[in-house]
């Protein structure tokens, strides 16, 4: 016979599906129509190179339809879309995506060279975390973490630390560092939330040894506007759901096989985004199949 549970295991358990619940709840606030503002600005560097030039101020803004496309009982998965044009002939793009998954066992940490390998957590460094998995436009993989979402004084924040890729802005322009160790913190504010980073550019060499070159500070506002204005956004999602599924389910299939994932960047001068979106919504999985694993080394 089981015995049953003692008050102090009652009440901790209580504590933690509050937790989950409110986790919940502030990953769901992030949905919506936002006017987002990208800000980028490199703040120390410690270069050896008396010719070292800095990262140019990077500013940018755009219209972003954030919404969920998958929702289970201890997974949220959010799709960001982007809303280009003017009002009367709007241009839509899908964007990034972050998929939550509280208590999540494993993560894919990135290594540099377009390669990514797989970290799993001890259970017990888990309780209550979320682990944010962040995807590329083409669904690949770019940077997870996992932490607690904390509520405290008014406040609610989301804060983790992980290795990443260069960013797009910086990808086709740098080929002086070639890590980036995102310090990432997502809060909510009364008007929608904000992305805070503080990145250090890193050197990594052959033997795994780091040298930060250079860090800059993020700071991207997402400012919750009408919904009428992303109306076009949701409706491109309504033709084209059912081939970004497809997509996901392809990149499942991935990671579950591969404990190490490297990608190539292109296939006859053609990156996987841009082959996906050109492909035809209607493409099957088998057709979509083909399209991501011939960019699997």
């Amino acid at each position: 016979m089981t015995p049953p549970l003692r008050l102090e295991e009652i009440r901790a358990a209580e504590i933690l599906q509050h937790q989950k619940l409110n986790g919940c709840e502030a990953i769901e606030s992030m949905c919506g129509c936002f006017k987002v503002g990208f800000n980028f600005a490199e703040t120390f560097n410690y270069s050896q190179d008396s010719n070292y030039m800095p990262s140019t101020i990077y500013t940018s803004g755009a219209l972003e339809y954030v919404h969920i496309i998958d929702q289970q009982d201890n997974l949220i998965n959010l799709q960001h879309t982007l809303v280009l044009g003017t009002e009367e002939s709007p241009f839509i793009m899908k964007h990034w995506s972050q998929e939550w998954v509280y208590e999540g066992t494993d993560a894919y940490e990135y290594q540099s060279n377009n390669t990514w390998s797989r970290r799993t957590f001890n259970v017990d460094s888990i309780n209550g975390q979320w682990t944010q998995k962040v995807y590329q436009v083409d669904d690949s993989p770019r940077y997870e973490g996992s932490a607690s979402w904390i509520h405290i004084d008014g406040r609610s924040f989301w804060e983790s630390t992980s290795y990443a890729p260069l960013p797009r802005r910086e990808y086709t322009k740098r080929s002086d560092y070639n890590i980036t160790l995102r310090r990432t913190r997502h809060e909510l504010t009364n008007n929608g939330w904000i992305q805070d980073q503080d990145n250090d550019k890193i050197v990594r060499d052959s033997l795994g040894s780091n040298y930060i070159l250079a860090q800059e500070k993020g700071f991207n506002t997402y400012t919750r506007v009408d919904d009428s204005l992303c109306r076009a956004a949701a409706e491109w999602w309504t033709t084209n759901d059912r081939f970004w599924s497809h997509v996901r389910d392809v990149w499942d299939e991935v990671y579950h096989n591969n404990p190490n994932v490297t990608l190539k960047t292109n296939i006859d001068n053609q990156k996987l985004y841009e082959i996906l979106f050109n492909m035809d919504p209607k493409s099957n999985r088998r057709e979509i199949r083909k399209a991501v694993t011939q960019f699997i080394s």
